[in-house]
């Protein structure tokens, strides 16, 4: 009898998606793990497929996992974060304005306008929202609120909203814009944001990223395997290295569900989810 095959999800919000699943697919096929994956063209229908049986475990957003997590718990069920990049881990986003603002703290955002990512990114929406209300700062209330909603569905897993308005900001089209750390780093980087011609006025609390989520009643012994072969993959390894770099780590962690406590009380707050899972803000399209 053939091996039983583990079933991924993973969504294609860029080309290299079928490279980096491909060449983890191989890699697992030669440490004899029977392994596929279905790409979804946004989390919503991949969190979905992880109820009808289609998927064994998903490579979900922290967006994707808070509403895999609820929809389950809604059902009596449960799924588990097995496993993360060691750059998931303790993430901030920044709110920042030019650097000839007149901008000096949050408080003086009153009245002004600041740019998100797409509707449904964590880092760049959602989290930033949630600091800013911390603030006592809350959006169409105490500032306008403009989205660069760019690939909706793909919560934020790439870089066009935030670098959208990031131009936006340099065109002086807005007040302040919410970019996740890294990217605020890397648009230094590739000249979108000018050397010096930015600071930051405010930085979110840490908070996870990705995580490995398993759907309700997947093989235990599959995903075991599957984890294992993870936390074994060394970077100093010459095959196993190129794997790494195309998707983003240096090493693979435990997964730990600590760090999405800002991102629960976002979307709470931002009415995108309800307890149950389903999606409640009337203006996401995916």
């Amino acid at each position: 009898m053939p091996e039983p095959t583990l079933i991924m999800g993973a969504v294609a919000y860029a080309p290299k998606v079928v490279t980096i699943w491909e060449g983890f697919k191989a890699f697992f096929a030669k440490n004899g793990l029977a392994f596929d994956y279905v790409l979804y063209s946004n989390y919503e229908s991949q969190v979905e497929a992880q109820f009808d049986g289609t998927l064994h475990l998903a490579w979900n957003s922290p967006l994707a996992w808070v509403r895999a997590e609820r929809i389950a718990r809604s059902r009596g069920l449960k799924v588990q974060a097995v496993a993360m990049r060691d750059t998931d881990c303790d993430l901030r986003s920044a709110i920042i304005v030019r650097a000839d603002s007149p901008v000096q703290s949050l408080a003086d955002l009153r009245g002004r306008t600041i740019g998100f990512g797409a509707l449904d990114s964590p880092q760049a929406t959602l989290i930033p929202l949630d600091n800013l209300r911390s603030e006592g700062l809350v959006k169409q209330r105490d500032f306008e609120a403009r989205y660069f909603d760019v690939l909706g569905g793909k919560h934020g897993d790439h870089i066009g909203g935030e670098r959208d308005a990031a131009l936006a900001l340099m065109a002086g089209e807005i007040d302040a814009c919410c970019l996740i750390d890294g990217n605020h780093l890397a648009f230094g980087l590739d000249g979108t944001l000018p050397p010096g011609a930015t600071r930051v006025l405010a930085r979110t609390g840490a908070y996870d990223h990705c995580n490995f989520t398993t759907s309700p009643g997947a093989p235990a012994g599959l995903v075991d395997r599957f984890v294992s072969l993870l936390m074994a993959m060394r970077w100093d390894d010459p095959q196993v290295r190129p794997l790494l770099e195309l998707e983003g780590l240096r090493e693979w962690r435990a997964g730990r569900t600590s760090g999405y406590a800002l991102l629960e009380r976002a979307v709470d707050d931002e009415a995108f989810y309800d307890g149950d899972g389903r999606i409640t803000n009337p203006d996401y399209r995916y």
